[in-house]
């Protein structure tokens, strides 16, 4: 009945912003839009549940695969992975298909995109819904700088070397470099001194209960197409002396140092999510930092590991559906 009512997964390309931007498409067209943005390293199909749901409910789903994953384009300079390119690709995308406002969605990286792109454009969001990771406005130094004290074991200091995380996936089979990433359930992405991350996570002993080993298959293959250096480059900070990823967003967002979000936003936050003890996460949350940095903010605490969207899906579904109906019940009552 809900596949009946949702339609198929529509497939297409868009040229935008410079690039080709494939976006998985479900549900009326006619439907208010929800732009559900991905993280690392997932692809559109991570959204896959929430399409079902959206589009059965009378939303237009459309879920791209950011630059450097899946069918969009994997730009070779690193410099271009910054997060003025990547909510580019976003507006720009929002003015091919003449969607003046929409409802916005983003998961780990791509809540980041998300939290920036209602930074940046406002005038482009009706709300959000925000899962993991919450919005720290710009500081007065740049998050590196803490990143640096946490030692090379460190995730993200690894992947800021060119080549090194590769090197290392590179002695894995790509569904299990992915698996170690999907099973995640550890409080910090820390390895010991001398230690890859990929080599200190752990795969899986049994298959993993939210995702069926054909849906495993569907993201392998595009990432051994691939490859994970277009991802990769979202968190790099440099490379042959040029600065670029995390430092270089930090450089750039000098004008909206200190701002605040006024978009209606809900912020999930999962309870046994990685890094929520990192960095004052947890405490920022639910002491009310976020929302005196995000006015217009509601929390949800909801059970569930880092890929929550996959891993509860019914439940994250909710959470969705029953913030976009407060909208939908104040345009009824205008």
């Amino acid at each position: 009945m809900e596949a009946q009512a949702a339609g198929e997964v529509r497939h297409w390309t868009a040229d935008v912003n410079g690039i080709s931007l494939h976006v998985a498409e479900r549900g009326p067209t006619t439907g208010p839009a929800v732009l559900l943005i991905h993280g690392f390293p997932e692809l559109w199909l991570s959204w896959r549940h929430q399409m079902a749901a959206l589009a059965a409910r009378g939303f237009r789903a459309l879920a791209p695969d950011l630059r450097g994953y899946g069918d969009s384009s994997i730009p070779a300079d690193p410099t271009a992975y910054c997060i003025f390119h990547i909510v580019g690709d976003l507006v720009a995308l929002l003015d091919h298909l003449r969607l003046p406002k929409v409802f916005v969605v983003g998961h780990d990286w791509g809540a980041q995109v998300a939290w920036h792109l209602c930074l940046f454009r406002p005038d482009r969001v009706r709300a959000a819904t925000i899962l993991g990771i919450p919005y720290f406005p710009r500081g007065p130094r740049p998050m590196t700088e803490s990143f640096a004290k946490l030692g090379d074991g460190f995730y993200i200091n690894q992947f800021q070397d060119p080549g090194r995380a590769e090197r290392a996936f590179g002695r894995y089979d790509v569904e299990t470099v992915l698996k170690k990433f999907y099973a995640l359930e550890i409080d910090e992405l820390i390895a010991p001194p001398g230690v890859e991350i990929i080599d200190f996570l752990q795969e899986p002993s049994s298959p993993l209960p939210w995702m069926t080993d054909e849906e495993l298959g569907q993201y392998a293959e595009k990432f051994q197409k691939t490859g994970f250096t277009g991802p990769l480059n979202y968190y790099r900070i440099s490379a042959s002396a040029v600065m670029y990823g995390l430092c270089r967003n930090w450089r750039l967002t000098a004008p909206w140092s200190g701002a605040k979000i006024f978009v209606p936003a809900k912020f999930i936050l999962s309870e046994n999510d990685v890094g929520l003890k990192s960095f004052g996460t947890e405490k920022y949350v639910k002491s009310g930092g976020l929302k005196s940095n995000v006015p217009n903010l509601e929390v949800s605490i909801i059970e569930g590991h880092h890929f929550v969207q996959q891993e509860k899906a019914e439940k994250v579904n909710s959470e969705i559906l029953s913030f976009l109906d407060k909208f939908a019940s104040e345009e009824a009552s205008a």
